[in-house]
């Protein structure tokens, strides 16, 4: 009997989910007992399993299935790490995070242009393209990382609020430059700006209005209909936010990101859940952001293409060690020095330097490049994929150890 196409793609969709949690679930385990952010590990293992060596799992970058898992996930690893933060905190470094996301972006732009056109030696519009691809921070290597090491909170909740508005201000960016170099318009400023206030404007109504709702129907003393069904809420809501975004241009990340801050300030606005629904809820938000940061990197492990790396390797290093060791640092420096409001101390704009791992996001953009064929794609692509590598494997297990070295660490 001949099986249909459709069954056999199932079949393999589903053998490779299921490869995916066992060995995810194994490597999560590992990494808890050696005290180390998972994600790290959940690279290195990702790029095992891939069709470059074991191939284990190949799920193409292309393809519906990782497109869904990094949309969904890294929307639900969003709206995890909004939870977490708190009215209280974020009043006090607004100010930070606004100029870290906007500003914050460009210098670390141009900073890495610079460092690539002379490494490189490749055209202004290329480095320009490289700069701004991988110029924002990733949310969902973070938002996890301030899960497992419990660092003060107004720096964790800054890093974390920072990565999760600055992607608007790089994928702008980067489109703003492809323009020019792809020869089918110019940059403005001025629209640039008017774009990004757009986006944010929208993003901040769209997750505050469906943040408040989902509060008033899980946690509303008289009309909690659905608390019991909370965590199908959570999912159901999230969905909605990103697309009541996405669909009025907007950036879906950030709607996501408001949402769960207004849901984990629920009490903020005079909603309370009972105690053992507000338990139940937490412990499915947990499992499933990591299921979800498990499958995202993963596959964003076994998408790195050796090859491309190989060709680029000596040059691509020299640009990301600037990247990592020069422009955050000025850009941390130039941004927060001046926020008088929340008085940084040197130590805690030490330790934001050397948190700003890359991940999903500059990935994201850097295929996109390599999709529209964009000039230097293969160069972008190929630094972007280093920088991964470097900051996920080295920044990322580390960040523990700095926060005890910086006095950072806190008990919660």
């Amino acid at each position: 009997m001949e099986v249909s196409p459709a069954i056999e793609i199932a079949k393999h969709t589903l053998l490779s989910g299921g490869i995916i949690l066992t060995v995810g679930t194994i490597t999560g385990f590992v990494a808890r007992k050696l005290t180390v952010p998972d994600i790290a590990l959940f690279l290195i293992v990702g790029m095992a399993i891939g069709p470059s060596v074991l191939g284990l799992i190949d799920i193409k970058a292309d393809s519906a299935l990782y497109q869904i898992i990094l949309l969904f996930g890294a929307s639900y690893i969003l709206f995890d790490g909004g939870a977490s933060l708190r009215f209280e905190v974020l009043k006090k470094v607004w100010i930070t995070i606004v100029v870290l996301a906007t500003i914050g972006v460009l210098i670390t732009a141009a900073v890495t242009s610079a460092a690539a056109h002379v490494v490189l030696g490749v055209p202004w519009i290329v480095a320009l393209l490289l700069g701004a691809a991988i110029a924002s921070t990733d949310p969902a290597t973070l938002v996890p990382i301030f899960r497992q090491v419990e660092i003060r909170d107004r720096v964790a909740q800054t890093v974390m609020s920072e990565s999760a508005f600055n992607d608007a201000t790089g994928a702008i960016v980067t489109v703003g430059v492809l323009s020019v170099a792809m020869g089918t318009g110019e940059f403005s400023l001025t629209s640039s700006l008017f774009d990004l206030l757009k986006q944010t404007v929208i993003g901040l109504v769209a997750g505050t209005v469906l943040g408040y709702l989902a509060a008033l129907m899980i946690a509303h003393e008289r009309w909690a209909f659905l608390e019991e069904y909370a965590p199908i809420v959570t999912l159901v809501a999230v969905i909605g936010a990103y697309f009541a975004a996405d669909n009025l241009q907007a950036s879906g990340f950030m709607a996501v990101f408001v949402f769960g801050i207004v849901l984990g300030n629920k009490d903020a606005f005079g909603f309370k859940m009972g105690k053992a629904e507000q338990q139940k809820l937490n412990e499915f938000v947990a499992t499933t952001a990591f299921i979800m940061r498990l499958f995202i990197f993963l596959l964003l492990g076994s998408q790195v293409d050796f090859h491309l790396m190989g060709q680029y390797w000596l040059g691509g290093l020299i640009v990301v060690l600037i990247f990592m060791l020069v422009a955050r640092p000025v850009t941390v420096f130039l941004c927060a020095l001046p926020d008088q409001r929340a008085q940084w101390s040197f130590n805690e704009m030490l330790f934001m330097c050397w948190t700003r791992e890359t991940g999903v996001i500059p990935a994201a953009l850097a295929g996109l490049l390599l999709g529209m064929k964009a000039p230097g794609a293969p160069i972008v692509a190929s630094v972007t994929f280093i920088a991964i590598l470097m900051t996920i494997l080295i920044q990322a297990p580390t960040t523990k150890w700095l926060g005890g070295r910086l006095g950072l660490l806190e008990k919660k």
